[in-house]
C-alpha cells in the first residue's frame, strides 16, 4: 500500500526535489505578496532567466503546488497547494512513520535477542 501511496505522490515529490524549483517557493513565500508574483520578479529574485523561471513555475503547478491568477494579460503565481495532494503526500509521509515505527529496531528489540 505504501508504495502505491509514494507512486502517487512522484509528481510532487519529484517538484520538490529540484533546488530551483525550492528556491523559486521560498522566494515566493518571502516577498509576502498574497497576490502573486509575476514571472519577471522571480527572475530577478532568483537570478535565474525568464524561460527557466516559468518552466520550473509551470512544473510546480502542474504538480498542484502553486496556482496561477491572470489579470488581464499578466500571470500572477501563488503558493496554494492542491489540498488533495498535499493530503495524500502528508497520509503517505505517516504511513512511512509508522511503518518504521513497528521496525523490530525500533520497538526496542536487537537481531541478536
Amino acid at each position: 500500500m505504501l508504495a502505491d501511496e509514494f507512486a502517487a505522490c512522484r509528481k510532487m515529490l519529484q517538484a520538490l526535489g529540484d533546488e530551483n524549483r525550492q528556491h523559486l517557493i521560498l522566494e515566493m513565500l518571502r516577498t509576502g505578496e498574497c497576490g502573486g508574483v509575476r514571472v519577471g520578479a522571480m527572475a530577478a529574485r532568483t537570478n535565474l532567466s525568464r524561460p527557466v523561471v516559468s518552466r520550473h513555475l509551470r512544473i510546480l503547478r502542474d504538480a498542484g503546488l502553486i496556482r496561477v491568477r491572470w489579470k488581464g494579460t499578466k500571470n500572477y503565481y501563488y503558493f496554494d497547494a492542491d489540498a488533495r495532494a498535499m493530503d495524500s503526500l502528508l497520509g503517505m509521509l505517516n504511513h512511512a512513520r509508522a511503518m518504521m515505527a513497528a521496525l523490530p529496531e525500533r520497538g526496542g528489540q536487537t537481531e541478536e535477542e
